[in-house]
């Protein structure tokens, strides 16, 4: 296991995997009120730069709503439960959000504003599908980040 300091400025693609514990509707910004039900979500973003401010932006409570993910994740029943990583490109962000597409329920239109994608959110179906070379972030603290270098082949 290697530390990462927020110093450090990762980029790349990451995938939030975010557990709604009961159904909602929710007012998604610009995508107006959408219904979700209850269980498992995974959402699909990059930064290319400072991916760890990015991934500590997404899990807080307190702050300007700018995403379609952060009306998600306001909600009180919604919970970050893991975050995946790679290093790549933004393109991956697109080709890992087609992948997860093919095999679960895309939530269409959101988080992809700025892309032609059908979807960067998906509610998972098919829980053993882990994109390609990603591995898994734990946050021990608010300014570090853990970055397990195993890549997860099964779970959710």
């Amino acid at each position: 296991m290697s530390q990462l300091s927020v110093d450090e400025q990762l980029k790349g693609v990451y995938v939030l995997i975010v557990r709604l514990r009961g159904d909602a509707d929710i007012n998604i910004g610009a995508l107006g009120s959408q219904h979700f039900p209850k269980g498992l979500y995974w959402y699909v973003g990059s930064a290319q730069t400072a991916l760890e401010k990015r991934i500590s932006r997404h899990l807080r409570r307190e702050k300007r709503k700018f995403w379609h993910i952060d009306y998600l994740l306001d909600n009180r029943a919604a919970e970050v439960e893991k975050i995946l990583f790679k290093e790549a490109a933004k393109t991956e962000e697109c080709t890992i959000a087609d992948e997860m597409g093919q095999v679960n329920r895309a939530i269409v239109g959101f988080g992809c504003s700025d892309c032609s994608c059908k979807s960067h959110l998906f509610y998972i179906e098919q829980r053993d599908f882990i994109p390609k070379g990603m591995t898994e972030i734990e946050t021990n603290k608010l300014n570090t980040l853990a970055v397990f270098g195993t890549p997860l082949t099964s779970g959710y």
